[in-house]
């Protein structure tokens, strides 16, 4: 394969998330080997069950509870960027002693805008990756040095949702 790049999905549209999946899939069906972690999310989002029946994709455990940052006190946050600093150790090392080809880092842009993971960490990281890994980072508003490190940008854009008038995340749809 050629060189592994970087790509960001971002914005405040609904579908980050599901395009990054989706792309876990196009490179899973053409044989590669997909490792993902989750940020701020728990164990029971709904994707996980179909990609967890996919034997080239490898879906790391994260916490089995799980909250919105500004739900955290500033304990619970201490504890976050712990926990989410060892985590992201853990999963570089494996994407690369396990030669994964991709990587894929869900919610991460929105850890590192909550304080919860170092962007220094992730940067450094994404200039020292394995040249061959693919790298897909999802999250809102990237910081401009985040940009600048990215290959491919897709910003998702909300013109209208349900959340709007009040409806709740539903399961199969945002969950």
């Amino acid at each position: 394969m050629e060189t592994g790049k970087i790509h960001i999905y971002c914005g405040d549209g609904k579908g980050k998330t599901t395009s990054a999946m989706g792309l876990a899939i196009r490179a899973a069906g053409f044989g590669m080997k997909v490792l993902i972690y989750q940020f701020m999310k728990d164990n029971t989002t709904s994707e996980r069950n179909v990609l967890n029946q996919i034997s080239n994709i490898t879906i790391v455990d994260g916490l089995e509870q799980e909250k919105f940052s500004f739900q955290m006190t500033e304990q619970e946050k201490a504890e976050r960027l712990r926990f989410y600093t060892d985590k992201f150790k853990e999963i570089t090392r494996r994407a690369e002693a396990e030669q994964f080809d991709m990587l894929l880092l869900d919610e991460v842009i929105y850890t590192i805008r909550a304080g919860l993971i170092s962007e220094e960490m992730i940067l450094s990281y994404l200039k020292e990756k394995p040249e061959d890994l693919e790298v897909v980072m999802t999250g809102n508003s990237p910081s401009a040095a985040l940009l600048d490190a990215a290959d491919y940008v897709s910003e998702i854009k909300k013109i209208k949702h349900p959340f709007d008038q009040g409806l709740s995340a539903r399961y199969g749809i945002e969950k």
